[in-house]
Formats: C-alpha cells, sequence, structure tokens
C-alpha cells in the first residue's frame, strides 16, 4: 500500500499564503487521482481539492475555489497544495489521499480513496 507523507503546513496570518506538499512511496503514483481533505475541531472531514492522475483535471470546493490551486509532479510522487488569501475558517488538520482505483475521474468523496497520510495542521490567525 502507497504511503504518504504530508508537510509544508503551519501558522499563517490571515490573507497569508501556504503551500503544502504530499509524498508518495511507490511506482504507481502517475496512475491514480489525487485529493486533498481537511477535518476543522469538531466538525467532519470534508473534501478540499483534488486531480486527475494525469494533471489535467482538477475539482475543488466550493470554499477554496478561486484561492486555492492543485497540482502534481509525477516525476517526484508529489501533489501540492497552494492556499492563496487564506481564512481562520481554513484553520484544519489537511490530509492528502490517493483513489482507490487508478485511471478514474476525480471523485469527492472520502470511501473513494484508499489511503490517506497523517496529515498537517494549517492554523490561520486573525
Amino acid at each position: 500500500q502507497v504511503q504518504l507523507v504530508e508537510s509544508g503546513g503551519g501558522l499563517v496570518q490571515a490573507g497569508g499564503s501556504l503551500r503544502l506538499s504530499c509524498g508518495a512511496s511507490g511506482s504507481t503514483f502517475s496512475n491514480y487521482a489525487m485529493g486533498w481533505f481537511r477535518q476543522a475541531p469538531g466538525k467532519e472531514r470534508e473534501f478540499v481539492a483534488g486531480i486527475s492522475w494525469s494533471g489535467r483535471g482538477t475539482l475543488y470546493a466550493e470554499a477554496v475555489q478561486g484561492r486555492f490551486n492543485i497540482s502534481r509532479d509525477n516525476a517526484k510522487n508529489t501533489v501540492y497544495l497552494q492556499m492563496n488569501s487564506l481564512k481562520p475558517e481554513d484553520t484544519a488538520i489537511y490530509y492528502c489521499a490517493q483513489h482507490r482505483v487508478p485511471f478514474i475521474i476525480i471523485q469527492r468523496r472520502q470511501s473513494d480513496f484508499g489511503s490517506w497520510g497523517q496529515g498537517t495542521q494549517v492554523t490561520v490567525s486573525s
């Protein structure tokens, strides 16, 4: 099973930016859609952004549309989440995840993702 390791979280002021990275083990990374999810204190984990296996297709939650950008570098087995214009409500633990099935379109449902990282904390101060 693939191992996913997130990095890049931290404390930032409102309006600032952060770039999260997620490195994956294994040689089949480029075959799978990837996603970013987040879980705020007292709330359920929610979909943030997804990217197709090729990188040509992306999908965003309405709350982050226009502020966040997901990308991937298949040569480096890494997926990124560039977060701009951060708001206090973006505070959460951010998780990356790999889809269960290769070569299919991006999904939003957590149940469609079979491998998860340990998460990285993002805190946005007002």
